[in-house]
C-alpha cells in the first residue's frame, strides 16, 4: 500500500516523521499532494503546551495542495464556480463543515457540531492524512476548496487559508472600509495583512501599533500610514483623529494589555474586533457602562467562513505584487527538517516559516 510522509505531533515537544498509509477518496473527497505549509503561530502554541490539541495529529493548517485525485462524487469546480482537473494548486478552508447543523445554517460553518479542522484533528483510522505538515492531505467531506492562479508564488498563497482569511472576515465584520480611520493592533502576519486590505479597500487612516520596530517599519510598507509603539498609541492615535478616536480597533496581537490600548483609543460609536486571542490569558476588566455610554460594538472573529477564503485569494491574485507578501516567509525547510523548522519559527521576528515536501 502506497505510503505518504507525515510529522506526527505525538505530545507537547516531540513530533517525528512516520509513513502513513494513503487514504483512497471516497465520496465527494479529494486527495492532494502538499507543495508546501507556512506555520501559523497556533501550530507553536499547540508544539509548546500553550493551547490543547489532540493527539497523535499532524499540525499544518496554512497549505496549499496540488489535486492529485476526485473522489468518485467530487465536484470538478472550487466555491467559486471555477473548473477543477488533476494538477491543479488548491487551498482550503481550515474547517470542513456539514452545512446543516445551526451554526452552518447561520452563517459560522466554521463552528459546525460535526466539523473536521485541518491540523487540528486527533488519529482516526484511514483518516490521518488532515493536516499540512505530510506529503499529502485528504480533502474530507464538506471542505471549500479554492482554485489558485499560476501567478501567485506558493509563499504568498500558503497563509491565505489562515492569516489572510481570518483577516478578510475581520474586516468584514466592520464592514465598509472606505474613508474610515483604523488602529490595528499588531503587525504579525495578522496585522500586516489586514493592514494591506484595508489600503486596498480605501481606509483613510490605519495606524498600525507593535512593540518591535522591525514589524513596525513592515507595517509601512504593507499599507500602514503611521506607526507606534504600544506606549505611544494613545497620543498618536488622538493627534490622527482630533481627539475622537478611531472609527474601528482590530486587536490581532492576543496580548491582554493591547485591550487596554484598544479601550483608550475607539471613538464614541465605534467597533472593536477581538481576534488575536485564541488561547488562554487572564481575564480583562470591562466597564458595562462605558460599553452602553460609549455605543460600542465588541466582535469576536475566530477563523473564517469560505466566503471570506474566496475573498483572499482574490485579493491575493490582484495585489501580491504590490505588497511584499512573499517576504514574510522568510525561510524553507524540508519536511524531515521539521524540527529546526519549529525551531526557527519561534525566533523573535520572524513572522513565517515554510515547509516543503
Amino acid at each position: 500500500m502506497p505510503t505518504s510522509r507525515a510529522a506526527v505531533f505525538e505530545r507537547v515537544g516531540e513530533i517525528e516523521l512516520q509513513s502513513i498509509a494513503i487514504p483512497q477518496p471516497i465520496g465527494d473527497e479529494r486527495l492532494v499532494r502538499v507543495l508546501g505549509c507556512t506555520l501559523c503561530a497556533s501550530d507553536l502554541h499547540s508544539f509548546q503546551g500553550r493551547r490543547s490539541v489532540p493527539c497523535p495529529t499532524v499540525l499544518g493548517h496554512e497549505i496549499v495542495g496540488e489535486i492529485v485525485q476526485f473522489g468518485p462524487e467530487a465536484q470538478r469546480f472550487d466555491w467559486s464556480g471555477r473548473p477543477l482537473s488533476i494538477g491543479d494548486r488548491v487551498s482550503w478552508a481550515v474547517v470542513a463543515s456539514c452545512g446543516q447543523c445551526i451554526y452552518c445554517r447561520n452563517g459560522l460553518p466554521q463552528k459546525c457540531t460535526r466539523s473536521t479542522k485541518y491540523g487540528h484533528e486527533a488519529f482516526k483510522p484511514g483518516r490521518e492524512l488532515v493536516g499540512g505538515l505530510a506529503e499529502h492531505c485528504l480533502l474530507v467531506s464538506g471542505t471549500h476548496v479554492m482554485r489558485w492562479p499560476d501567478q501567485v508564488p506558493l509563499a504568498v498563497a500558503c497563509p491565505a487559508s489562515c492569516a489572510t482569511a481570518t483577516a478578510m472576515a475581520s474586516l468584514d465584520a466592520i464592514g465598509e472600509l472606505r474613508g474610515l480611520r483604523l488602529l490595528v493592533l499588531g503587525a504579525g502576519m495578522l496585522g500586516l495583512t489586514t493592514c494591506a486590505i484595508a489600503s486596498a479597500r480605501g481606509a483613510a487612516e490605519i495606524m498600525c501599533v507593535d512593540p518591535i520596530d522591525q514589524r513596525r517599519q513592515q507595517a509601512l510598507r504593507f499599507g500602514a500610514t503611521c506607526v507606534a509603539d504600544p506606549a505611544q498609541a494613545a497620543a498618536l492615535v488622538a493627534e490622527r483623529t482630533e481627539g475622537y478616536g478611531a472609527d474601528a480597533v482590530i486587536e490581532m496581537s492576543g496580548v491582554t494589555a493591547a485591550f487596554d490600548t484598544a479601550w483608550q483609543c475607539i471613538r464614541m460609536g465605534g467597533t472593536l474586533v477581538l481576534v488575536g486571542s485564541v488561547f488562554p490569558s487572564p481575564p480583562v476588566p470591562v466597564a458595562l457602562e462605558h460599553v452602553v455610554r460609549r455605543c460600542l460594538r465588541i466582535q469576536g472573529v475566530h477563523n473564517y467562513g469560505p466566503q471570506h477564503l474566496s475573498a483572499a485569494v482574490e485579493f491575493l491574485s490582484a495585489h501580491h505584487a504590490q505588497f511584499p507578501f512573499e517576504s514574510l516567509v522568510s525561510q524553507w525547510f524540508r519536511l524531515d527538517e521539521i524540527s529546526q523548522a519549529l525551531a526557527a519559527a519561534a525566533q523573535p521576528g520572524v513572522v513565517r516559516i515554510g515547509v516543503t515536501c
